[in-house]
């Protein structure tokens, strides 16, 4: 089994890892639970990072707008839009600029 992002290999399960794995589930749920896994760890990836940057820029947001968007990705849009939204490449470059 291979994992890919944009068509970028970037893990193989070999077939005895797959037996091991099998080992506990069934080998007919394999593919499908591989997916889920995946997916899983990505989505909540994406959830914690949302949840600090909802925590963060809720407070920054209050003065700034009439009305916080409740969809996610509104909201994102919101705050990728104010000039003082910087990333985490920006905030690390920052930081070793003021070292």
């Amino acid at each position: 089994m291979k994992i890919s992002i944009d068509d970028q290999e970037l893990f193989t399960l070999t077939d005895i890892q797959k037996q091991v794995i099998c080992d506990c589930i069934h080998s007919d749920e394999f593919d499908a639970d591989m997916k889920r896994r995946v997916q899983y760890i990505l989505m909540h990836k994406y959830e914690r990072c949302y949840k600090r940057l909802k925590d963060e820029w809720d407070i920054k947001l209050q003065g700034r707008v009439d009305s916080v968007p409740t969809n996610c990705d509104k909201y994102c849009s919101l705050v990728f839009s104010q000039p003082d939204y910087i990333d985490r490449k920006q905030r690390d470059e920052a930081s070793k600029e003021t070292r």
